[in-house]
């Protein structure tokens, strides 16, 4: 079926997680993940960080990135509320992946060499949710970023 004409600019364009505490975050999305901070956004009570992973080029400036955020696809919005880093009640967000709030399964990520990522994975002590060597699926492994939600590890080139 064809696109609809009005539809035709339409990209995805972001995922929003909500995170506990920014600095962790942060660095496992910059330095575990490799993704480069587009933007961010401070609401007064919450702060958004935009990340993506930049494939079109040269290294953008912190303007272009910024200029660029909303007309790109594959961005990561995290949202830290306020407070929820100190908070020694805080019970954390639904993952989307137990009851209650089943719902939200994972984001995945594409690495040439699956095996090597997972290696590298387990130097940063990254736990795992699933590993390739768990299930029927040999070829794809799930990692957990600081707030429990999944992250699917799958091959560039995997055929289902």
């Amino acid at each position: 079926m064809p696109r609809d004409p009005e539809t035709a600019s339409y990209r995805f364009n972001h995922t929003m997680l909500r995170i506990k505490d920014p600095k962790v975050s942060l660095q496992f999305y910059q330095e575990i993940l490799g993704m480069e901070l587009q933007d961010k956004h401070d609401g007064g009570d919450f702060t958004l960080y935009f990340l993506a992973y930049n494939h079109e080029g040269p290294e953008l400036s912190l303007d272009e990135k910024k200029r660029s955020r909303f007309a790109r696809e594959g961005i990561l919005e995290l949202t830290h509320n306020h407070g929820t880093e100190s908070d020694a009640n805080f019970q954390g967000y639904a993952s989307g992946n137990t009851d209650p709030g089943r719902g939200f399964g994972h984001i995945a990520i594409t690495v040439d060499d699956v095996e090597k990522a997972c290696e590298r994975f387990e130097k940063f002590n990254v736990p795992f949710k699933k590993r390739l060597t768990d299930g029927k699926m040999k070829n794809i492994a799930f990692i957990l970023d600081p707030d429990g939600y999944w992250v699917e590890v799958v091959g560039n080139t995997v055929k289902l």
